[in-house]
């Protein structure tokens, strides 16, 4: 017997989200701009796609308090582009956004970027959430509550849900100033060198936004700078004085390669548009691996992958290794006390999603079971976990 291929859903409001939901039967995958539509585990059969891109717009902007609340189906580098009439921004540049990358869809994938070192990851900038359940209950978190889920935070359970616990409609962030100017320094040598200079700036008063080292022969660091136009040239002279021969400053669209490095695919401009599709060989993957800062630079040593970004002062990296060595880089981390998770991968790939499962398994079951008891909502992504 053939199955029918899925319904596409677009609501353009929260209420029609609700009745999405509750007049659709059966399974249904949560979606954005899909420019991680092939990250964690892979979809089991749904009966219809909920995306979320007819949800656009900004709904409150204060100035003052540094804040607002978006529709969840905004791309990030739409929202940048009207809150940048008032000097703010939202302190995030996790790879994607130059994809298309939708608000709702950052905080659902846990996806931040270099920056995260000084602003923090998506959860850190997100102060409120307004969701739609499996039973079609519209729920707040953060400012007036619609309805208590028996004390969840929802804001904070929705990072890295990957669309399983409800469908985000509304994000309330917190803003942070245009800088003045910003600088980036580079400076060549392998990852064991970068880490040591990692270690050193963190320490210094130099207050780097970045330190990410990029794979090559023999690889190099990039270090960003922000602060005021007639002081910034100070630090960044004191900045290559610290790193040492060879440092020097390079034009800021380093973080334009760097981001399609990270993100897995063609990058801005290239044949693959906004889609995010993996720019990595037949028979190889990327996964994004998470562990403590002084641990990351051997940890990733370790790895048999042939393209690295790695935050040396985040913890945060993506890797690409054969597909073979997917199951082995999952266990690698784990015997690190890291975290893992594959990304960009060929279609016919099979390999793991998920590295071991967590302590915590039980208790994330038991959340699932109490928020989408049916397992409705894109069944399948943390497979084989639950």
């Amino acid at each position: 017997m053939t199955r029918a291929a899925p319904t596409t859903l677009r609501p353009t409001t929260p209420r029609e989200v609700r009745d999405a939901v509750l007049d659709t039967p059966g399974r249904l995958a949560v979606a954005g701009a899909g420019t991680a539509a092939d990250w964690a585990g892979r979809l089991h059969d749904i009966d219809a796609r909920l995306e979320t891109t007819g949800l656009t717009g900004v709904i409150a902007h204060n100035p003052g308090d540094m804040t607002v609340s978006v529709h969840a189906g905004t791309p990030l580098r739409d929202l940048a582009t009207e809150i940048g009439t008032h000097q703010q921004r939202v302190a995030l540049d996790a790879a994607r956004v130059g994809r298309g990358a939708t608000v709702g869809g950052l905080v659902a994938t846990a996806d931040a970027g270099p920056s995260a070192l000084v602003y923090g990851s998506v959860r850190d900038l997100v102060i409120g959430t307004t969701t739609v359940l499996a039973d079609g209950t519209m729920v707040r978190s953060g400012g007036h509550v619609i309805k208590n889920v028996a004390g969840y935070d929802m804001a904070k359970l929705l990072h890295g849900s990957y669309g399983t616990l409800g469908v985000l409609v509304e994000v309330v962030l917190r803003l942070h100033p245009v800088p003045k100017a910003t600088a980036t320094v580079a400076v060549e040598g392998p990852l064991q060198a970068a880490a040591e200079h990692t270690a050193r700036l963190v320490q210094s008063p130099l207050e780097p936004i970045a330190c990410e080292w990029v794979s090559g022969d023999p690889g190099r660091l990039l270090v960003r700078l922000e602060g005021g136009e007639s002081t910034l040239h100070l630090r960044v002279a004191r900045l290559v004085e610290l790193l040492g021969d060879g440092a020097h400053e390079v034009d800021e669209s380093v973080w334009d390669e760097h981001a399609a490095l990270t993100a897995g695919g063609p990058g801005p401009g290239g044949d693959g548009g906004d889609t995010g599709g993996p720019a990595v060989a037949p028979d190889g993957a990327v996964l994004r691996i998470g562990a403590a800062p002084t641990r990351l630079a051997p940890l990733v040593a370790e790895l048999p992958a042939t393209a690295v970004t790695a935050g040396l002062g985040t913890g945060v990296a993506t890797v690409t290794v054969p597909g073979a060595a997917v199951a082995e880089t999952h266990d690698a981390v784990a015997a690190a006390h890291g975290t893992s998770a594959l990304r960009s991968r060929s279609a016919d790939l099979d390999a793991p999603a998920w590295g071991p499962a967590p302590s915590g398994l039980p208790l994330l079951k038991a959340i699932k079971n109490r928020l989408d008891p049916d397992g409705r909502l894109s069944p399948g992504r943390f497979d084989p976990w639950m």
